[in-house]
């Protein structure tokens, strides 16, 4: 990450759970498409709300779909990959990535936050963002069961705002 990012206020995410705030520099450099498709819909207040649906220990926390089934989306078109080579980012604790479809370009709107490395990841999904602060409320979410992570009664955001609207 570019120090020019970590100070940039149009490229940076508040968001707020009910843990803490949490501080994500956005990764314009690495995915573009995705880093304007989330701050359109933060901006739209889509995220408001929403459910971290689907949470496994030790491995990520998914949100970003209002159905909060792993199936929904916002009405934006689906995003074309922006997949990094693991040479030039790969996924680690607190890394911000964009769910999808066994369809590569099937990204739009859901989104997962990473508690430990996931090399299996790298090169493979499109990264748009890296936790800068507040991974302690990250690791207050509530987890879901099974494989499949689903949680009943999930936490939500209760807001997500790019930093320059906030101020």
């Amino acid at each position: 990450m570019t120090e020019t990012n970590a100070a940039d206020p149009e490229n940076t995410l508040i968001l707020e759970i009910e843990h803490g705030t949490v501080t994500i520099a956005l990764r314009p450099d690495l995915a573009p498409k995705h880093v304007d498709q989330i701050k359109t819909l933060a901006r739209q207040g889509f995220y408001d709300n929403v459910p971290f649906h689907r949470v496994i220990e030790g491995f990520m926390a998914q949100g970003g779909d209002p159905t909060g089934t792993g199936r929904g989306g916002s009405e934006l078109p689906d995003i074309e990959a922006e997949f990094s080579s693991p040479q030039t980012a790969r996924f680690l604790r607190g890394t911000c990535g964009m769910a999808r479809t066994s369809d590569p370009n099937s990204a739009n709107s859901q989104f997962f936050i990473m508690f430990a490395p996931a090399p299996s990841l790298d090169g493979q999904y499109t990264i748009w963002g890296q936790v800068t602060s507040g991974m302690d409320a990250i690791d207050k979410i509530k987890r879901g069961a099974g494989m499949s992570g689903m949680v009943p009664e999930p936490d939500r955001i209760k807001s997500m705002k790019v930093a320059a609207d906030a101020a």
